[in-house]
């Protein structure tokens, strides 16, 4: 076993024996594009909800004249779907339970764990917020990579363990243990600071995994560079 499942095997371990019975989760700029999207998708749902009420004004008044009384109206209903809308609180998905997330299509992995460790925040001790704020960055980083990863691949099934399954498990084991008991020391280190070690020692392998699937692309950028140095100041000494 790695490094990584060692640490967690023995954190689960020392766990299960004594269990008996604010900083947001993702970093600033995770949390910047969430809300970008979220404004781009309430500004997409106001365009159509708008725009499906002037086509219905156009399709009535070839019918029957609107009028002015008509045109107030369409004003009226305009802009309060237009604010109904814009000040309506979108209710958010229930976040994927652990055992989805192990047979997730591997593409939305990343994404689906972000929102289940984001359901978890009130479990984690704060000095564990920010290992899970670089978590959810490095998630984000290897989203895109996946596009072009064989879900029967090695590489495929280990993120697939790590991120879909060893991190919920760490965490839920966390959660298992009595809260009176979290920040007591026992063989050497608290449960809390199990999870911080735990939590990096994850964070640090998932870093890896990022590197060696953007390994071809540093090599294939690497050899172009290469081939330009090559080609074009060769070209500009010999002139």
């Amino acid at each position: 076993m790695s490094e990584v499942d060692d640490a967690i095997a023995a954190a689960r371990s020392s766990w299960s024996r004594i269990s008996t019975a604010d900083d947001g989760l993702f970093a600033p700029t995770q949390r910047r594009a969430a809300a970008t999207q979220a404004i781009g998708k309430r500004l997409t749902r106001i365009a159509i909800a708008d725009a499906a009420i002037l086509i219905a004004a156009v399709v009535i008044g070839m019918i029957v004249p609107l009028g002015i009384m008509g045109a107030l109206f369409v004003m009226l209903a305009l802009i309060a779907t237009t604010v109904f809308l814009a000040v309506q609180t979108p209710r958010e998905a229930a976040p994927p339970p652990p055992e989805k997330l192990r047979t997730v299509d591997l593409k939305v992995l990343p994404a689906q764990t972000q929102r289940w460790l984001a359901a978890q925040r009130d479990k984690l001790p704060t000095g564990a917020r920010g290992v899970v704020d670089r978590i959810a960055t490095r998630l984000a980083v290897l989203s895109p990579q996946l596009g072009k990863v064989d879900a029967a691949d090695e590489n495929a099934y280990e993120l697939r363990r790590l991120i879909g399954e060893q991190l919920p498990a760490f965490v839920n084991d966390y959660a298992q243990v009595p809260a009176t008991l979290r920040d007591q020391p026992r063989n050497g280190k608290s449960p809390d600071e199990e999870l911080v070690d735990g939590l990096t020692l994850i964070e640090r392998e998932i870093a890896d995994m990022t590197e060696r699937l953007a390994q071809g692309d540093l090599d294939s950028l690497a050899t172009r560079g290469r081939y330009l140095e090559m080609k074009y100041r060769g070209d500009s000494d010999a002139g």
